[in-house]
């Protein structure tokens, strides 16, 4: 399987001539949903749900399907009856060649005054783990973690902690638009380092086998 990381929390993954693509959102590129089989969203918030980036893969590829909570399923499901799926806690579906795992019910917590709304993760072939906005422990071994490290919910202790808690056989960053350069190596050093995991940064448009 070949993951391609585009900006922020999207991410690309391809098998088969087919394709699978996580979290289109505003921070991702404008055609980030183009040229996918199979949608996948973790919640509602705007860097990871962008109304015009699904509609524009889903215009793109009259098969292309979603899946997602509630929440965005809703926003979205009229436009494009029969093609749009709920899925929470505990599912399991397959799209176009992959197998996914739904994990997780909750997004992290931002602040104890801002409620907290409905997050899913994404387990893909058994194999790769999208969380979206949690720290998120599938009851199933993960090779590939992809790990959200830098947001207004987490710091970086919390990350480390959290790759050791998942012991993924690597782990690739995404989540990433809001940390500077300058930070950069810091965060690849102590994950590096601290998480027990293989660690590596790609950068938009970079792919790597699995």
């Amino acid at each position: 399987m070949k993951l391609t990381k585009m900006t922020h929390a999207c991410v690309r993954l391809e098998k088969d001539g087919r394709t699978l693509v996580i979290d289109p959102g505003t921070f991702s590129e404008e055609e980030s949903a183009v040229g996918a089989d199979v949608l996948l969203v973790t919640h509602e918030h705007l860097d990871h749900f962008n109304e015009e980036r699904l509609r524009a893969g889903l215009e793109a590829n009259p098969a292309a399907e979603i899946w997602t909570l509630r929440s965005v399923a809703e926003k979205i499901s009229a436009a494009f009856p029969g093609r749009v799926h709920t899925v929470g806690h505990g599912d399991t579906f397959s799209a176009a060649g992959f197998d996914v795992q739904v994990h997780g019910e909750l997004h992290a917590v931002i602040h104890p005054d801002i409620p907290r709304i409905t997050n899913v993760g994404f387990l893909v072939d058994g194999a790769v783990f999208h969380p979206g906005d949690a720290l998120t422990v599938p009851d199933h071994p993960v090779e590939t973690l992809l790990l959200p490290v830098m947001a207004p919910w987490n710091k970086i202790s919390e990350v480390i902690d959290y790759v050791r808690e998942v012991k993924p056989r690597r782990a690739f960053d995404v989540h990433d638009a809001l940390l500077t350069d300058l930070a950069r190596p810091i965060y690849d050093n102590q994950i590096g380092a601290l998480g027990g995991a293989d660690h590596a940064r790609l950068t938009p448009g970079e792919s790597a086998e699995l």
